[in-house]
């Protein structure tokens, strides 16, 4: 038995136009961008305001040659059988880390696998699988 759910939509800019999508996308939401934000290649984060409910938001940076797009983050507290229940509903493994998957959807949607990231909330607003 292993539990997950839908914890992060991630709004994706490569460096070239990242600094100014963020700050359309705090001006949208109503965030205030801190003065002393660094976003690098090991952290390429940035909170924003939460959406209503328990699902984050976040910008995140690529690398060159990513397009700008939005993706999902599945957490879940057993990655390995969180990627086989989703394979077997149609996904296919893009690229496995270590920890966690990169996924696309039968569309070609990507969408990662990813630990918990959310907290202390994860339990009681996550689907408990067989």
């Amino acid at each position: 038995m292993h539990r997950s759910r839908i914890g992060v939509l991630l709004i994706d800019h490569p460096a070239g136009s990242y600094d100014a999508a963020a700050a359309f996308w705090a001006g949208v939401t109503g965030t205030r961008r801190s003065a002393d934000t660094t976003i690098s290649d090991d952290d390429p984060y940035e909170p924003l305001r939460p959406l209503p409910g328990t699902v984050k938001l976040e910008l995140q940076r690529t690398g060159a040659g990513t397009p700008p797009r939005v993706h999902l983050d599945i957490e879940t507290d057993d990655v390995p059988a969180e990627v086989a229940r989703v394979e077997a509903l149609g996904a296919r493994v893009a690229t496995r880390h270590e920890g966690w998957a990169v996924m696309e959807d039968p569309g070609g949607m990507l969408f990662c696998v990813v630990p918990v990231q959310t907290g202390a909330d994860f339990a009681a607003h996550a689907t408990t699988w067989p």
